[in-house]
């Protein structure tokens, strides 16, 4: 104290920097621990959010052409998701159309998915590049002209032409799923991934026997994908439908990826009598489109 004994102004003024300091200190402190809660409540906040969105597209999921309505309780038990929260996610997905409530207190599709695949068919670039090239293959051949993709392991129908003396295939409406292994387009889709991937996807769907024809061992499989890569091109010999034969073959982008494939079916007699042509005109097409993508042939 003897320091300050001269000057007891200055004792006062060094009392309250030290005040002042702790108080700062603690300011800081507060406002750290404060931040800290901030980012744990985003994260928790954001991470129920997910959980959220997730249940909303599990849900969408559950609507299939063999159950295409769904009431609450139904919704809630397939999900393994409180009652209030299937009301909840199913009450807001009709809000923004992508439900609608029937009379009957049930869920159907609403009529916003429509809009939504009409714009997805249209903006795909791949979808409107091959269409031109089905068009001219169906006048040619009257034969029916598929055009699919791969999407998480199940082959996807994107577009379909039909010619003047084909014959109606309803099981490859568009936004159909196959299981990949029987169809020639899926052989394509496959034959193009690294084995390591095409394991996993038979993991998750297996191999379903859709005819007496279809492969339903992983080894035939490998051949099969080894064949279709050599020289091409897929044919599907009555292993999806009986006396329906198809041929596919890939369409490429600029990054040497396969992102679809286009085949023409036929009547397995007609298809036995027309294969080769039918295999070169489907393969040219295919390279045709392909070229457009930026994919260098050859």
């Amino acid at each position: 104290m003897r320091l300050f004994s001269s000057d007891p102004e200055a004792f006062f003024v060094m009392i309250r920097f030290i005040r002042t300091k702790q108080f700062l200190d603690l300011l800081l402190k507060l406002i750290f621990i404060s931040l800290n809660f901030l980012i744990i409540f985003d994260h928790l906040r954001f991470g129920a959010m997910l959980r959220t969105i997730e249940k909303a597209c599990r849900a969408l999921l559950l609507f299939t052409e063999e159950k295409p309505e769904w009431g609450v309780t139904e919704v809630a038990r397939t999900l393994q998701i409180p009652k209030s929260s299937a009301a909840g996610i199913l009450a807001t997905l009709a809000h923004h159309g992508l439900l609608r409530r029937t009379p009957s207190r049930k869920y159907r599709l609403g009529w916003e998915i429509l809009r939504l695949h009409t714009l997805l068919v249209k903006t795909s670039e791949f979808r409107q590049l091959a269409h031109h090239e089905m068009e001219r293959l169906a006048r040619e051949y009257g034969e029916t002209i598929h055009l699919a993709t791969l999407e998480n392991g199940m082959v996807v129908y994107v577009d379909k032409v039909e010619g003047s003396r084909s014959v109606r295939v309803h099981v490859t409406g568009l936004g159909v799923r196959l299981p990949p292994h029987g169809s020639a387009v899926g052989k394509v889709l496959l034959a193009y991934h690294p084995w390591k991937e095409v394991l996993q996807i038979i993991q998750r769907h297996g191999l379903p026997a859709l005819t007496p024809n279809t492969i339903v061992t992983l080894e035939r499989l490998e051949q099969e994908l080894i064949r279709v890569r050599q020289q091409g091109y897929a044919i599907d010999e009555e292993e999806v439908l009986p006396e329906l034969c198809c041929v596919a073959a890939p369409i490429r982008n600029y990054l040497r990826q396969t992102i679809a494939a286009m085949s023409i079916s036929a009547p397995s007699y007609r298809f036995r009598l027309m294969r080769e042509r039918y295999t070169q005109a489907v393969v040219a097409a295919c390279q045709r489109i392909s070229r457009k993508l930026g994919f260098a042939c050859g």
